[in-house]
């Protein structure tokens, strides 16, 4: 038999893969609850956000269910129809992100334009307009995002951060916001758009990078938080019809 190429697997499917075998093997039965997390990463020896990554593409093909405020349960799946889950894992992708961003926005404190400026403004602006009116603000993010890498004048740093805010569509990363994000998270998001635009109008390259930084490091966090009880009663009714 002819030698075949090796082809790396992500991390976060590396370690759904073992789950999934697990499950199909019995060792949880459909119904039973899933170790925590924290467990997890423990017996595995990797991090808490693998796991995480791990279990929303088990969630995604239809073998887990996460109940907020009790834990992820086992589902009755046909395996034969169960979809492998192939694409960037979200929390790697944000912290690629916080790497290149952060420094974009450090040269946009220097180089950015007074109509530049403008333009991040509004991408605020749009957001502000699709919160107050009960929509995802992701619009005016990617606006806000790619503006700041406009004001690099590098076409491939562009392309990048497009790429990878455009990652956010991809299905792990909506099941994922489904769980996590609500009025009041985009609300704070919001307010650290506005330090960042603050820290490149003062024309400060450290407090921008430092204002983008901590602001991809706090969307990183919100998407690792304990699976919380008091989630948004929109977000619950959303992942109950996902996967119902």
């Amino acid at each position: 038999m002819p030698l075949q190429a090796i082809a790396p697997r992500r991390l976060y499917r590396q370690i759904a893969d073992q789950l999934r075998t697990l499950i199909e093997r019995g060792e949880f039965a459909v119904g039973s609850r899933l170790p925590p997390e924290r467990d997890l990463a423990v017996q595995l020896g990797v991090s808490r956000p693998s796991v995480r990554e791990a279990l929303i593409a088990l969630e995604v093909e239809g073998r887990v269910e996460v109940r907020m405020g009790s834990g992820i349960y086992v589902r009755h799946a046909d395996p034969g129809n169960a979809r492998r889950i192939v694409a960037e894992a979200p929390l790697e992708t944000i912290r690629a992100r916080s790497l290149i961003e952060s420094e974009l926005a450090a040269l946009a404190a220097r180089s950015m334009k007074k109509s530049q400026m403008a333009g991040l403004r509004e991408a605020i602006a749009v957001m502000e307009g699709e919160a107050a009116s009960g929509r995802t603000p992701t619009q005016g993010d990617r606006l806000f995002h790619v503006r700041i890498a406009e004001a690099s004048d590098n076409s491939v740093l562009l392309r990048i951060v497009t790429e990878l805010y455009d990652e956010r569509h991809n299905p792990l990363f909506e099941q994922l916001g489904s769980h996590f994000e609500t009025a009041r998270s985009w609300a704070t998001a919001i307010a650290e758009h506005r330090a960042v635009v603050d820290a490149i109008a003062a024309r400060s390259p450290q407090a921008a990078r430092e204002a983008m930084a901590h602001h991809l490091a706090n969307s990183h966090d919100r998407f690792t938080a304990n699976w919380s009880p008091d989630a948004d009663a929109r977000v619950v009714k959303r992942v109950s019809r996902r996967t119902a």
